[in-house]
């Protein structure tokens, strides 16, 4: 995703690519690790190259664990952030609340323009159907389940409705077959595939008929266009905003 970012970033006129910070590969250019060639960057081993540099808006995806250390650091030094990075939390977003207070922060758990209308879309179908499941499927290297994009999906619709059909299932021959049980009972079911980049269905059903809502990126360079819209309008998007929704006027 860093490497993707950076040739976005690079190929859109109206931003300039001025860093890249990894601690794992700094020293590097990001030539060699099939970034863009263009100024051919050198990958930092600190975030203070940042501040060397001027930066005005950091593009964060990472790990969770990592997120917790770059966003407070980014918000203390006046550094707006854009962040993908998924496992974050209730906590989490108060942390950022509390130090981006000079600069702003965009967080989303999924940046295709498709999969944040996907999300709107059965949100909006939620009151109008009994039951719902939905069914998440991913790269064989992603590290947690169900995805970000899942529960920021089963979290929107059940605040929607609080209507749901109970599970009526009683014995489970499989542990683990009814997927994992979310906000109003809306089970959610992951999956880890190779080929595959990020997929989502959303599942709705009421008496005599079902929705199907699915949505598919094939490639990582789906994220990028809502990637750099939400890096041209971070610092116009005072504090913390959660989501590409308010961006697109959803």
């Amino acid at each position: 995703m860093g490497i993707s970012v950076c040739r976005a970033v690079v190929s859109d006129p109206d931003v300039e690519l001025v860093a890249a910070y990894d601690p794992v590969r700094a020293g590097t250019r990001l030539s060699r690790l099939g970034g863009p060639s263009e100024g051919d960057l050198e990958i930092a081993d600190t975030l203070d190259a940042f501040l060397d540099l001027k930066v005005e808006v950091a593009i964060d995806f990472t790990q969770a664990e990592a997120a917790r250390k770059n966003l407070p650091w980014l918000g203390d030094n006046g550094i707006h952030a854009v962040v993908g990075t998924t496992g974050l939390g209730d906590a989490d977003y108060e942390l950022v609340r509390n130090h981006f207070t000079s600069s702003n922060c965009v967080i989303a758990a999924n940046f295709a323009i498709s999969a944040v209308l996907m999300m709107r879309f059965a949100e909006m179908a939620a009151p109008y159907f009994d039951s719902g499941e939905i069914i998440e499927l991913h790269h064989d290297n992603k590290v947690d389940a169900p995805s970000g994009t899942a529960m920021a999906t089963v979290n929107r619709m059940a605040e929607a409705s609080d209507d749901w059909a109970a599970d009526p299932t009683e014995v489970e021959v499989l542990k683990g077959a009814r997927g994992g049980e979310g906000p109003g009972g809306i089970r959610v079911h992951s999956v880890r595939m190779r080929g595959m980049i990020a997929h989502q269905e959303v599942i709705l059903g009421a008496l005599g008929q079902s929705l199907t809502i699915r949505q598919d990126s094939y490639d990582r360079t789906s994220f990028m266009p809502g990637v750099l819209l939400a890096a041209k309008a971070v610092g116009d998007r005072p504090g913390l905003t959660i989501g590409l929704d308010s961006l697109l006027d959803l």
